[in-house]
Parts: structure tokens; C-alpha cells; sequence
């Protein structure tokens, strides 16, 4: 049983948590900006990393392939921490990281939007809607903050305002990543375990 002290500190964290996304809004939306531009991009000319994209997507087939609902969940989730964690942390290296994994990812999902059109017209864009509504904000959050953490050699107190930025960005990760994280794997790991 949660104790009320450690309630209050909780609730405390996911409070500053959001404030912290507030406070780090116009990064958000640079990510998200790039990532929708990726994305149309990859839409329209689905002509580059074409290569490496079908090899990850036969890799995923694979890894994925035999899984119960549970462990494909479970798959999904992992997947996408990792992702979220790598973009968040590795945006020390003055935020290039993270700006490359959203061109990257942008970019992929735009092409397989490409072929999933292709293969069924544009109705099945609303079938990929559900994979994305939860899964796309954590990711695209946790990419603006790890931009924004590798800003901090830009301030005043450049090391004050790392550990600052490092540990809001961790609790956010925490609060508010990953339970969209989770829910995010139920819905798409439930989704294609009733498909299969």
C-alpha cells in the first residue's frame, strides 16, 4: 500500500513532469514538425533507405513471428522504450541524435504508409491510426526532450541546467512516457493478435 507521504511525492513528480513538457513545448513541436515533413516525404518518395527499411521490417516480421498477444505486447513495448530512452539520453550529443532518429522514423512511416496504400487504397491509413494515437506522442516527446538536453551547452550555467534538464526529462520518461508506452502496446499488440 502506497504510504501518503510517498502519494503526495508522486503525484508531485507528474506534476513537475508536465510542466516540464509545457516548459518544453517548441521543442515538441520542432520534432513533431520534422517528423510530419519526414513522413511526407517518405509518402510521396518512397525511393531512400529502401534497402534498410525492408531489411528492419523482415527482421521485425521474424522477431514477432509466433508470438502469442501477451509477448508481441510485451515485443512492442520494449521496442518502443528503447527508442524513447536512446532518443531522450543520446540527445547529449547536442540534440543531432534525436533529430536523425525522427527524420528516420518520419521517413519510415511515411513509406510504409506508401505501401500500405498501395497494397489496400487509402482506407488503410485509418487501420495504421490506432497503432500511432498513443505510441507517437511519447515517442515525439521523448525526442524533443532529448533535443532540448543537448541545448544545455547553450545556457548560463551549462552544467546546473544539464543535470536540471537531464532528471525532468527522466522523470517525464517515468510518468508519462512509458504508461502511454503500455498502452500504446496493448492497443496495437491486441489489435494484431486479432488480425493474424
Amino acid at each position: 500500500m502506497v504510504k501518503r507521504k510517498d502519494k503526495k511525492k508522486l503525484i508531485e513528480y507528474y506534476e513537475e513532469s508536465w510542466d516540464y513538457i509545457k516548459e518544453s513545448k517548441n521543442y515538441i513541436y520542432f520534432i513533431a514538425s520534422i517528423f510530419i515533413i519526414s513522413g511526407i516525404i517518405g509518402f510521396i518518395f518512397p525511393v531512400f533507405f529502401v534497402d534498410i527499411i525492408k531489411r528492419q521490417i523482415a527482421e521485425i516480421i521474424a522477431q514477432t513471428e509466433g508470438l502469442d498477444t501477451l509477448s508481441l505486447i510485451g515485443f512492442i513495448f520494449l521496442n518502443n522504450t528503447k527508442t524513447s530512452l536512446f532518443g531522450l539520453i543520446l540527445g547529449i550529443l547536442l540534440g543531432f541524435i534525436p533529430v536523425i532518429l525522427t527524420v528516420f522514423n518520419g521517413y519510415v512511416l511515411g513509406f510504409v504508409s506508401n505501401y500500405a496504400v498501395g497494397e489496400a487504397g487509402f482506407s488503410s491509413l485509418f487501420r495504421l491510426l490506432p497503432h500511432g494515437i498513443f505510441e507517437l506522442p511519447a515517442v515525439i516527446i521523448g525526442l524533443g526532450l532529448g533535443t532540448k538536453l543537448g541545448m544545455f551547452f547553450f545556457s548560463r550555467n551549462s552544467n546546473k541546467e544539464f543535470m536540471r534538464r537531464l532528471t525532468l526529462s527522466l522523470k517525464v520518461f517515468i510518468f508519462i512516457i512509458i504508461p502511454l508506452l503500455v498502452i500504446a502496446a496493448i492497443i496495437e499488440g491486441s489489435l494484431i493478435g486479432m488480425l493474424r
